[in-house]
């Protein structure tokens, strides 16, 4: 998936991007506090991307 992508669906659930790492964006869910990683790649493989909307209940 790519990241474009996940970062639009994980707007669309209501996340945002907490700060900016070198390696990687830290994204939060408001309504659960949830913290998750996400990659700084141009392509995030599909079983990470599925686990990272679900754990920010993005699905």
């Amino acid at each position: 998936m790519k990241r474009k992508e996940l970062e639009k669906r994980l707007r669309i659930a209501g996340c945002f991007l907490k700060r900016e790492g070198a390696a990687h964006s830290l994204w939060t869910n408001p309504k659960t506090g949830v913290i998750e990683a996400v990659p700084r790649h141009s392509e995030i493989k599909e079983p990470l991307a599925m686990k990272i909307l679900k754990s920010l209940d993005a699905e």
